[in-house]
């Protein structure tokens, strides 16, 4: 089976390792080659008619979070005025990473130690899934859990100090795509379009 090399996009080393895990578990021969990332949506808007082009000659995978944007084919068609190479795989989380994480509901109802009815049945209809995610993650009777990833009281940090380190860990090591897909149709989508992506080749 020939591999497939693909490039990253991303804002964040959250969403890097999420996209890793999704390719990992497509069951696909990817075989992933850079990650462009600098902490936001912004870096990624700027650069995304580049990366387009760039896709031309080697496939890229895109990920930024919906957040306040209307709808992702808005968000999509406000980035990117040319049409998308078909070898541009440009994916959407609504509203944001953390929900495709708190998709797998029972690994991370696990993961905390809190009951699964906790985490809604469609985390795409979450307006706030990173503030949902800190909230159910205080109600945690692990320690280390609550230290790493809900902010100190009294400071004006929005995350906790390993906030990243400690859901790049739940990904790699509880998270199933297959299972959270069902709870997340931005996922579902996602997923979708990787397992059937077949790039194009110049001749």
């Amino acid at each position: 089976m020939t591999d497939i090399p693909i490039n990253l996009a991303v804002e964040d080393d959250l969403s890097e390792a999420v996209l890793k895990e999704i390719l990992k578990q497509s069951k696909r021969p990817f075989s992933v080659g850079t990650c462009l990332k600098r902490q936001g949506y912004g870096y990624l808007k700027k650069n995304l008619p580049g990366i387009n082009k760039a896709a031309k000659g080697l496939p890229y995978l895109v990920l930024t979070d919906l957040d306040k944007a209307e709808c992702p084919l808005a968000l999509i068609s406000e980035w990117l005025s040319q049409p998308k190479h078909p070898n541009l795989i440009f994916r959407v989380a609504v509203t944001e990473v953390e929900a495709w994480l708190l998709a797998h509901r029972e690994a991370y109802a696990k993961f905390l130690g809190i009951s699964v009815s906790l985490i809604p049945d469609n985390v795409d209809a979450v307006p706030d899934p990173k503030q949902l995610l800190i909230d159910l993650t205080r109600r945690s009777r692990k320690r280390t859990l609550r230290d790493a990833i809900v902010p100190a009281p009294k400071s004006s940090a929005k995350i906790g100090r390993d906030y990243n380190g400690q859901l790049i860990q739940f990904v790699q090591q509880n998270w199933k795509v297959e299972l959270a897909k069902t709870h997340s149709p931005s996922l579902e989508r996602a997923v979708n379009a990787i397992v059937n992506f077949e790039p194009i080749w110049k001749t």
